[in-house]
């Protein structure tokens, strides 16, 4: 009750409940249904994954009001979800089961702050599992060679030069094979990637051998295409390079690889040749350095000779 003791109209009181109200009023799916017809359009980047991420909540908890779903009830599906298996028949990762956490977090949190659905997020209480440092799978100087001398072998005249550049450059696979002669310098030796994953373009340099190789590409594009790589049968589609890829790694008898472990190779070679963490995170074009952490260790020795150096100046007299 108000301080001069007067009662609020109904009205008022009804207002005070209104998210409240609303909760009672809108499912799991309603809200799902809503995200992905509504926001979704506005992500186009994660939209697909992040629909499937959104759908299998969905189909888990759909039928519940808003009102009913308790940091209980998704911690339960949470823990069904890390205990099942993706369509590979791998078990899901702690952090594929972040990203379906996150999903429907983000969802909750449009709820309340865009639609006024609800007035606090189950998901606030609900903890993560914990994610592994990440993968760090790299080449070592053989495995490397006899990888490049299979790909050179390869009956696909692309996979040569595509292993070098990522190998050189740190690209992602859907980044080099998106290239457009366009956004190429040979002449300065960079290119400018547009559609990156985390929305930002990006500058990156070329040089050395995947320079002279692109270089030697461009001579003889084809002009039917402004992509540097097109397909043989839909040229406005890039190459498929996974059959290649796979047969030169048999080839070479190199067993857990994948293609994205070639971004693993350029940032651990970047970080055994000095680089810094913030180097490495600006040519993978990380926003953070918490992505670039897992090759800390392999800058060991630049550390410590660079402590080693900055002791012998303002010691090195005593």
């Amino acid at each position: 009750m108000p301080k001069n003791g007067r009662r609020l109209p109904s009205r008022q009181l009804e207002g005070r409940h209104f998210k409240t109200t609303e909760a009672k009023k809108h499912t799991l799916a309603d809200l799902v249904d809503r995200y992905i017809k509504d926001v979704l359009p506005t992500k186009p980047k994660q939209a697909v994954r992040q629909k499937q991420q959104l759908e299998w909540w969905r189909d888990k908890i759909g039928v519940y009001l808003l009102s009913d779903i308790t940091a209980a009830m998704i911690v339960q599906y949470r823990d069904e979800l890390a205990s099942g298996e993706t369509y590979r028949g791998t078990q899901r990762s702690p952090a594929t089961v972040v990203r379906y956490m996150a999903a429907l977090s983000h969802a909750f949190s449009v709820a309340i702050n865009d639609w006024q659905w609800l007035e606090d997020s189950p998901m606030r209480k609900v903890k993560k599992p914990k994610e592994s440092r990440g993968r760090v799978r790299f080449l070592d100087d053989d495995e490397r060679n006899k990888l490049l001398t299979a790909c050179q072998q390869s009956s696909n005249k692309q996979l040569y030069m595509c292993v070098i550049l990522a190998l050189s450059t740190g690209m992602r696979q859907g980044e080099l094979m998106g290239l457009k002669w366009q956004d190429v310098s040979l002449k300065d030796g960079f290119l400018i990637l547009h559609e990156t994953k985390n929305g930002d373009r990006r500058r990156v340099p070329l040089a050395g051998h995947g320079l002279a190789l692109l270089r030697e590409h461009a001579k003889v594009r084809r002009l039917d295409t402004t992509l540097l790589f097109p397909g043989t049968i839909h040229t406005d589609k890039p190459i498929d390079l996974r059959k290649p890829f796979e047969t030169a790694l048999k080839a070479a008898e190199i067993t857990d690889f994948h293609w994205h472990d070639l971004r693993h190779c350029t940032a651990s070679y970047l970080a055994m040749n000095g680089a810094s963490l913030a180097e490495i995170a600006e040519i993978l074009g990380h926003k953070t350095l918490q992505m670039v952490k897992r090759y800390a260790h392999l800058s060991d020795g630049h550390v410590s000779s660079v402590i080693e150096s900055m002791n012998a100046k303002i010691f090195g007299g005593m």
